[in-house]
């Protein structure tokens, strides 16, 4: 049995049955929701599809930004958009909150795993890495891992190519059989 699909409700983009001061203020909490929400910066497009036909977008973000003057946040025109960012100013409280970061050592689920191929079969190339995953390694991401200090050169190979291992493989050997177990593909 699967779910019953939900009759599509359009959204009233007009707001003809609100004053226009309330219609202005349901536009302009909308287009901050929207905008919130999204993880990358929201087009003019994106946002005429939450507000009326006769609403100025320009004018509306004009309205919102003077809202946000004392807020630790601002709405910024980036890349064609806008996107809300912390001000300049709190960056120091942020860091002192949450930590000065993970130093750039987030790893994304590709460069997880072939941290685990080097891990568990080092020493490896390239060429054998892109041969296990069916795809080519790149350069970039080695040269990241490398960066990271998480791998580093290994002996000299009979092949061309280098040989790369992992450089503290402590605990890792349990943990890349489980990953290669399940099959997780790239």
């Amino acid at each position: 049995m699967g779910r019953r699909a939900r009759p599509k409700e359009s959204l009233d983009t007009e707001l003809t049955d609100l004053p226009p001061a309330l219609r202005w203020r349901e536009w302009m909490g909308r287009v901050e929701a929207v905008i919130f929400a999204s993880p990358a910066p929201v087009t003019r497009e994106v946002l005429a599809r939450v507000v009326g036909r006769d609403c100025s977008i320009d004018r509306l973000i004009d309205d919102i930004r003077d809202e946000l003057r004392g807020r630790p946040y601002e709405l910024v025109a980036v890349a064609g958009g806008w996107q809300h960012r912390t001000r300049r100013n709190f960056a120091e409280a942020i860091r002192a909150a949450i930590g000065a970061g993970n130093d750039g050592k987030a790893l994304s689920q590709t460069e997880a795993l072939i941290l685990a191929c080097i891990a568990y079969y080092q020493p490896i190339n390239r060429s054998e890495l892109s041969s296990f995953f069916g795809k080519e390694v790149s350069r970039d991401t080695i040269a990241r891992l490398r960066a990271l200090e998480f791998i580093a050169a290994g002996p000299r190979s009979p092949q061309l190519a280098r040989l790369i291992r992992k450089r503290r493989p402590r605990g890792w050997r349990a943990w890349c059989k489980a990953l290669i177990r399940r099959r997780i593909r790239l």
